[in-house]
């Protein structure tokens, strides 16, 4: 099964935009706070409020430089305060919703007008700047008008804090009474006592009636798994099977963490259905795909749930290292995965210990391929996890195979079953894995994680190897066992013969003979 091509029109430009981004933020945010990842336009002025209606104008890294260019001069020329991140970079991270949390996706720029019917006034002529531009939804925040990109939300303009329940510290507004309460951002878009202005005349006129979705029909989600800036994962139960049955269902928005070839969370998941409708087709073990569809714009694939714990959870709660043999035996189902992959003809690029699943009986199931690629046909963009990302992720990419990014990936793994630790946090070196390893372990485990990716063997022969370690382990320790209960028996015998000849000694010194 071919990768899903880019449309012309998303992808990324032929020239990288840094600099023009530099030179936009230099004309209309000159203001920058050390250790800050934010720009202003100006400093804040004493005759600006504490708090009030903020306004957060979404955008990807491929319009940013767009929307800063439309709305910045407005923002400037009325002297209204507003910041935006400092670089496309963070930009990117902001988006993930990973590196700063979920409630803060989207928030591209930050507008703080002075009055509620400033913001009003600001929002309608921002709407009208940004309509059509393609951004990610604002988490929490209130959209201004359906299909626009402007969104609002009442909070704190300045720094203030106030010390919760548990000692620790939270973003403050103040309530009609001058009490600082806490600014809860992942929640309401305001607090109970203060009023919407947005909601006055004709600013946001209702939605037109949708259809059903199989959200609605359907999928019931009961359960939230994860959320970051491309989407989220949540258990729901299959109302459409009979009887009705538990599954994941992995969520992709539309324009969440759009990457510079214009990939966003919409195209990952629909990309990941492919994948596993092709991997299980091939008699990979990977979760059964039941459903695929569009929602709200979004994309959404429903999934097999799979009974068991992962990996990843399964290290963490152990407080010593796994047995030798243990290690062996997981790593080479593990390197029997990679390998049923790679024969499939698809490139994981994302092996780790925290998607792979242990199930009850002591299998290993492999989950999350969003961002596999053809075998024939390898990604330009490095995706995976940083403990795990092979060296040459951080080089350019020059066309190469992708498939020893997987090899060094296992031998990450292995690395981490048998010592404890990942390499990167390893000393001494990889190569020194932990006493009583076998040493063709330990010579795989070193080839496996080798800077240079042609000396890495591939993931079937990586299985026979650790196999063979383990088989020659067990049949030494079998044979350690054997030899120990022979001395043991010798042992118990001499003493048995000891004894006796002692007690004759002492009948003979009594002079008593036994008959």
């Amino acid at each position: 099964m071919e990768q899903e091509r880019l449309p012309k029109n998303r992808r990324p430009p032929s020239r990288s935009p840094h600099t023009r981004w530099t030179e936009l933020c230099r004309r209309l945010l000159p203001v920058t706070v050390a250790g800050s990842v934010w720009r202003y336009s100006r400093e804040m002025s004493p005759d600006d409020p504490e708090q009030g209606w903020k306004l957060h104008v979404p955008a990807t890294v491929l319009t940013a430089g767009k929307v800063l260019r439309r709305v910045g001069p407005l923002l400037r020329d009325r002297g209204v305060l507003f910041k935006a991140t400092a670089s496309l970079g963070e930009l990117m991270r902001l988006n993930s919703g990973f590196h700063y949390g979920y409630s803060q996706v989207g928030k591209f720029i930050t507008v703080y007008p002075r009055t509620s019917e400033e913001a009003v006034q600001l929002a309608e002529r921002l709407h009208e700047l940004t309509l059509g531009m393609r951004a990610p939804a604002v988490p929490f925040d209130e959209r201004y008008r359906p299909g626009g990109c402007v969104y609002y939300r009442y909070g704190a303009f300045r720094l203030m804090e106030v010390e919760g329940e548990d000692g620790e510290t939270a973003h403050a507004i103040r309530d009609p009474e001058g009490n600082l309460v806490p600014d809860v951002r992942g929640a309401a878009f305001k607090p109970d006592w203060v009023a919407d202005p947005f909601l006055d005349g004709s600013a946001r006129p209702a939605p037109a009636p949708a259809r059903p979705t199989p959200l609605q029909t359907t999928f019931k989600a009961f359960g939230a798994l994860s959320q970051r800036g491309r989407g989220g994962v949540y258990q729901a139960l299959d109302l459409g099977a009979t009887p009705p049955r538990l599954c994941v269902l992995k969520e992709g928005r539309r324009d969440g963490e759009t990457s510079w070839d214009g990939r966003d969370g919409a195209w990952r998941v629909r990309h990941e259905g492919r994948v596993l409708a092709a991997l299980s087709k091939a008699g990979v073990g990977v979760p059964r795909l039941y459903s695929s569809f569009r929602a709200e714009g979004n994309r959404y694939i429903a999934v097999e749930f799979i009974e068991g714990e992962s990996l990843d959870a399964r290290l963490a709660r152990r407080r010593r290292r796994l047995p030798v043999a243990a290690a062996l035996r997981l790593g080479a189902e593990l390197a029997r995965l990679v390998a049923s992959v790679h024969a499939a003809g698809w490139v994981w690029r994302d092996c780790k210990p925290a998607n792979v699943v242990v199930t009850k009986s002591g299998g290993l199931r492999p989950l999350d391929f969003e961002g596999a690629c053809p075998v024939g046909r390898p990604d330009p963009q490095p995706w995976g996890t940083p403990a795990f990302l092979a060296p040459e992720c951080e080089t350019v990419f020059r066309g190469q195979s992708r498939q020893p990014e997987d090899l060094y990936a296992l031998g990450a793994v292995v690395y981490l079953l048998l010592a404890g630790l990942t390499p990167e946090a390893a000393s001494p070196p990889p190569s020194k894995v932990r006493r009583n390893v076998p040493a063709a372990a330990s010579r795989v485990v070193e080839e496996l994680l080798s800077r240079d990716p042609a000396l890495r063997p591939d993931a079937a022969s990586v299985a026979r190897e650790l196999e063979a370690a383990l088989k020659s382990l067990t049949s030494a320790r079998a044979q350690g066992v054997r030899l120990r209960r022979r001395v043991r028996s010798a042992n118990r015998g001499s003493s048995r013969m000891t004894s006796k000849a002692g007690s004759t000694a002492r009948t003979v010194r009594l002079g008593v003979r036994r008959s």
